[in-house]
């Protein structure tokens, strides 16, 4: 099984189009260490040939550019596409936009809990992918479900689809109440365990609020875990002076700190761990920075567009 991580920036990409924080000046001046990002998106094959996405970026159609294994095929119809199925961990902006790129009329399905696709339906907009050509499949609450495409012919890629603690999607949030917390409800955000059928796995999870004994006992042997980078600290934005808003209050737990991740997972005997959907204020963008030789010391590593895991 084949995991290309096609995108591992947090939502903006990296550099933000408006961003003028110092990683994201560095960023456009080339400096070394430091490599721009799309938005979070990893794509699996079990054979090479046929490929599911997991979210659907806004940056997916430069993606499909630089993933020659994305493209049609040579010898494949006028109209043609490797990608079967796409697989939605939440309803936020940085995941799901990118399937208004996708409306041509190209069958593929797609897989996500009963209240994301309840966000798509909500939205007329997203009607440009005829239910009758791109289907909309909800992601079983438990059990393993082997990813089909359009047609029902199986990928080979088996996933068990999990709520983890996260949020609403922000344009979901009511302003009418500024006080609450916007904790999610189970199905605002998943983690999925994906598996080919040799016996090894990866979890993917790019946004997660918090670790809990529940979490902990899923990711126990994990062969591979790609997990929320979005901060290094929690109050990362603030202290750049880019935004009033918490990692936490943003449904992402911070890398460090006795509850970040680093931390909480430092004792689990799990194989490759990857740092995705990495923000544009986070540190350890920067390869030559303190808080990336940290995350490297700890037995991490920072996930970079193109990135391939083979399990």
């Amino acid at each position: 099984m084949r995991l290309k991580i096609v995108g591992s920036a947090a939502g903006g990409g990296f550099p933000q189009w408006n961003c003028n924080y110092r990683l994201s000046r560095a960023a456009r001046a080339g400096n070394a260490g430091i490599r721009e990002r799309t938005q979070s998106s990893l794509a699996v094959s079990t054979d090479g040939v046929g490929w599911v996405l997991f979210n659907a970026s806004p940056d997916i159609r430069q993606q499909i550019a630089q993933t020659p294994e994305l493209q049609p095929a040579a010898d494949a119809p006028l109209r043609s596409t490797p990608i079967r199925a796409v697989v939605l961990t939440n309803a936020d902006v940085d995941h799901i936009a990118g399937l208004l790129s996708l409306r041509e009329r190209q069958p593929f399905a797609i897989y996500a809990s009963e209240r994301v696709l309840a966000a798509l339906a909500a939205n007329p907009i997203f009607n440009v992918l005829d239910p009758a050509v791109v289907l909309r499949r909800t992601l079983p609450s438990d059990g393993e479900l082997e990813l089909c495409d359009a047609d029902g012919r199986g990928t080979g890629v088996t996933i068990e689809s999990f709520a983890v603690p996260g949020k609403v999607a922000l344009y979901l949030e009511d302003p009418g109440r500024p006080e609450a917390d916007y904790g999610s409800e189970e199905g605002d955000t998943v983690a999925v365990r994906i598996s080919g059928g040799n016996g090894r796995s990866a979890f993917y999870i790019p946004g997660c609020a918090r670790i809990d004994e529940a979490l902990r006992e899923r990711l126990a042997d994990a062969a591979c875990l790609l997990f929320d980078g979005t901060v290094y600290t929690d109050d990362e934005m603030i202290t750049a002076g880019v935004g009033q808003k918490t990692g936490a209050r943003m449904g992402h737990l911070a890398m460090s700190g006795e509850t970040g991740s680093i931390t909480s997972l430092a004792d689990m005997r799990i194989g490759r761990r990857i740092f995705v959907h990495i923000n544009n204020t986070n540190p350890v963008l920067d390869e030559n920075s303190t808080e990336h030789a940290a995350v490297r010391e700890a037995g991490w590593e920072v996930a970079h567009d193109d990135m391939e895991i083979e399990l």
